[in-house]
């Protein structure tokens, strides 16, 4: 068996959704199957887990690492944004904590040909889903000028998108991320303490792979997924992503009223969810030291009310 890094936040996954038997529970991103494995843990001896992932490469490892847990472990290859459908498979309506742990994982980013990091000279691909046609290099080389200044600004929030993308033009065709990078540095003359490749990156891989749309879709059916007193634990890796989890548990953790600031009232829909903290929990500087990617994680938890 390949013991699977240590995923991010484990510890305190593991005590946000609480796993018991004989409860059923999701890992809606399951990687090498890091959190799966803990939560088939805590959940013996008659507990269950679905795991997802659209990544057959990442599958085929958790197929390994999860063996031991025959058929306590349900395993397909799907976005976690279609867990409803996934769940029917298995006849469950109802489960009692899901976890997504959203972006690149460990493994994927340390598998050169994947093209995800710029750390490695690769073909520009960065797809989860390797099925799929689009691909960062396509991007690259023929979106026009302004959308592809305008994908590296909204997605990698990168102030210097315009300058990157004009060298970007200049320089087509591109095919890896060693030019890419290379490309992009040529706008950062200055070092900095983060690689300056990483937003333009960023911007790239949530576009080839839908990954904010993704999430918006996902929410509301990870909140109806689970049973009363079931917890939704988040982990995210950036603002973008941490925005919309927070607006949605925010706007699920309260009651709507109509109208909202008149005496008499009606409401329109009870809160559905409760936020179990307030700000988001960060890993310690333990873990940061052993996993330097862990440094920007952020976990939202909410129970379903």
């Amino acid at each position: 068996m390949n013991a699977p890094h240590k995923p991010v936040l484990y510890k305190e996954i593991i005590h946000a959704l609480q796993p018991k038997s004989p409860g059923r529970y999701v890992d809606g991103t399951l990687g090498a199957g890091g959190h799966a494995r803990g939560i088939l843990e805590a959940c013996a001896p008659d507990g269950s887990l679905l795991g997802l992932d659209v990544d057959a490469q990442a599958l085929a490892l958790a197929r390994e690492n999860l063996a031991p847990y025959g058929q306590r472990a349900h395993l397909a290859q799907a976005s976690y944004d279609s867990l409803l459908d996934a769940m029917r498979e298995l006849g469950w309506d109802a489960v009692d904590g899901i976890v997504l742990d959203l972006g690149l994982s460990s493994m994927q980013l340390n598998t050169p040909e994947r093209g995800f990091s710029f750390t490695h000279d690769a073909p520009l691909d960065m797809r989860f889903n390797r099925d799929s046609e689009l691909t960062a290099a396509q991007l690259v080389n023929t979106l026009p000028e302004a959308d592809l200044a305008d994908l590296l600004f909204k997605y990698g929030e990168e102030p210097r998108a315009r300058r990157i993308v004009r060298n970007i033009i200049k320089a087509r065709p591109l095919t890896t991320t060693a030019q890419l990078a290379e490309i992009v540095k040529q706008a950062y003359p200055e070092h900095s303490r983060v690689h300056p490749a990483t937003r333009t990156f960023q911007a790239l891989r949530i576009a080839v792979n839908d990954e904010l749309a993704t999430v918006e879709n996902a929410l509301p059916k990870t909140a109806s997924a689970l049973r009363q007193g079931g917890r939704l634990a988040v982990i995210s890796f950036h603002s973008l992503e941490d925005r919309i989890v927070k607006d949605f548990f925010r706007s699920e953790s309260k009651d709507l009223v109509n109208p909202p600031y008149e005496q008499i009232y009606k409401v329109e829909r009870r809160a559905m969810l409760k936020e179990i903290n307030r700000k988001p929990i960060r890993p310690d500087q333990e873990e940061i030291k052993g996993n330097p990617r862990a440094r920007s994680a952020k976990l939202r938890v909410v129970e379903k009310l």
